[in-house]
């Protein structure tokens, strides 16, 4: 371990896992079923319902198929660096506490900060498309809405109001504990699942094979720009390893929820974008934020659409309710360990619940949905979690050979080639992103360097360990 106040120190195994049996622990409630759900209910969401019409209209055309394909299997190298190491290391913080135990302070506190940003936006974006689809609901019910409260003032409303109301109720659900709070995942999550297949089902017997000429309408290149773009799609099995700490056994159902999970959704996909881009030209999808119930609507069947809207009302949910869950955690961690300030890290001493993490959170997002125009922001989603990929999939190789007394119930195969294949996979994707999401992201890592020096470099609880055992020591 490096010492010294050294930006590179690590945290040892036996330290961390002591530190969740402590008064700032959180209660132990999930188990396989409800990580898989977890999982299930932040990936499958914006990504099915929204991103796969702009993926296929503007980047791949019918060989979205393909992208689908091509993330899933990127995904696939990265989750399983995660399973081997949220079941080495049951703990809450994700990425944030990996990077710790594996590369050091200052890569933990820089993907600890970048997660903080790629959660929070994604709540944000998600509820902004949550609340599209709820206006969409009462107008098909003859009800319309006034605009000044759907709209943030940029365009030209007051405020998102649906967003807010949405978000205060995930946040109280958050406050009660993680068990009511699983239970309501999980009947949100089976009636999207149920949604999803019935889509498929619908829409099979209308495909016709002439929609998937041409296949590569956007040339090759294509596939992998749309791969860059629907990977926000697969956003949410990391989100499993932000449960550790409430899991009632760890070391053996960390890998099935977040394997498990992703495998279902990556099946889901590729039928889901097969139907989409064989019932209708792939060029259709240009003009619709709902790609899903448009298809349905154009194929004749108005009660499916109808229904798909529900279900992508619900599924949204589940995905606000899981990313909020996973930005609480993450900065509950990062309190903890004392980057930011330790008020953050209070514990509800009912619920066992991160109160004010939660509040700060909830507060956040509810701001942004609520009165900010996203855009191109939401984009920042995909870069944070690439970024987290790599340096998941760094720290299980730097840990075969620096920790190898470390117990690992589930071990990532061919190593380290399945972590080098997962970076690589991870940097070009990061490649292909819009340059505006690569600077946005550059400039929110350069603040988070210099929030690190001025303030949790010198309040880091590792750093005053150091000065309780050695005063001389961070000169």
């Amino acid at each position: 371990m490096a010492t010294n106040n050294s930006i590179f120190r690590t945290k040892e195994l036996d330290k961390l896992l002591a530190e969740t049996k402590g008064k700032k622990s959180l209660k132990k409630v999930l188990g396989p079923l409800e990580l898989a759900m977890l999982g299930i209910g932040a990936i499958v969401g914006t990504g099915i319902f929204v991103l796969t019409g702009v993926a296929a209209a503007n980047y791949a055309g019918p060989a979205l198929i393909l992208s689908f394909i091509f993330s899933g299997v990127t995904c696939c190298f990265a989750a399983l660096c995660y399973s081997e190491m949220a079941a080495m290391i049951p703990v809450a913080g994700s990425a944030y506490t990996f990077g710790y135990v594996g590369l050091g302070e200052i890569w933990a506190w820089m993907i600890g900060w970048d997660l903080l940003m790629e959660y929070m936006v994604a709540v944000s974006a998600v509820a902004v498309g949550w609340s599209g689809y709820i206006v969409a609901l009462f107008e098909s019910g003859g009800i319309k809405l006034p605009a000044a409260l759907v709209n943030p003032p940029a365009n030209g409303g007051i405020i998102n109001l649906p967003c807010i109301l949405i978000l205060l109720v995930i946040v109280l659900f958050l406050f009660r504990g993680m068990s009511q709070s699983a239970k309501l995942n999980d009947i949100l999550v089976l009636i999207k699942l149920s949604v999803v297949i019935l889509f498929i089902i619908l829409g099979v017997g209308h495909i016709k094979p002439t929609n998937y000429h041409p296949f590569f309408p956007y040339g090759v290149s294509g596939v992998f720009k749309g791969a860059a773009v629907i990977f926000f799609a697969y956003i949410g099995f990391d989100a499993v390893s932000t449960a550790a700490e409430e899991v009632k056994n760890p070391q053996k159902d960390l890998p099935i929820g977040i394997l498990g999970s992703l495998l279902v959704c990556t099946l889901l996909y590729i039928l889901v974008s097969a139907v989409l881009t064989g019932v209708l030209p792939y060029y259709t999808y240009k003009t619709t934020a709902a790609p899903v119930a448009f298809a349905l609507q154009k194929i004749g069947i108005s009660w499916g659409s109808a229904l798909v809207s529900i279900g992508a009302v619900c599924g949204l949910t589940s995905v606000l309710l899981v990313m909020t869950y996973g930005s609480t955690r993450i900065l509950f961690s990062l309190s903890r360990d004392g980057l930011l300030p330790e008020v953050f890290s209070d514990v509800h001493p009912k619920f066992r619940t991160p109160i004010k993490s939660t509040m700060l959170v909830g507060v956040i997002v509810m701001l942004l949905s609520g009165f900010v125009s996203l855009g191109e922001l939401a984009t920042l989603t995909n870069i944070g979690t690439l970024i987290a990929f790599i340096i998941v999939s760094a720290s299980v190789i730097v840990l075969r050979k620096t920790r190898p007394e470390y117990e690992r119930p589930f071990r990532c195969p061919w190593v380290p080639f399945v972590p080098a294949v997962s970076i690589i996979f991870c940097a070009y994707l990061i490649w292909n992103l819009p340059h505006f999401t690569q600077m946005v992201c550059v400039i929110w890592l350069c603040i988070g360097a210099v929030i690190y020096f001025t303030y949790s470099r010198s309040h880091s609880l590792m750093s005053k360990e150091e000065n309780v055992v050695s005063p001389t020591d961070g000169k």
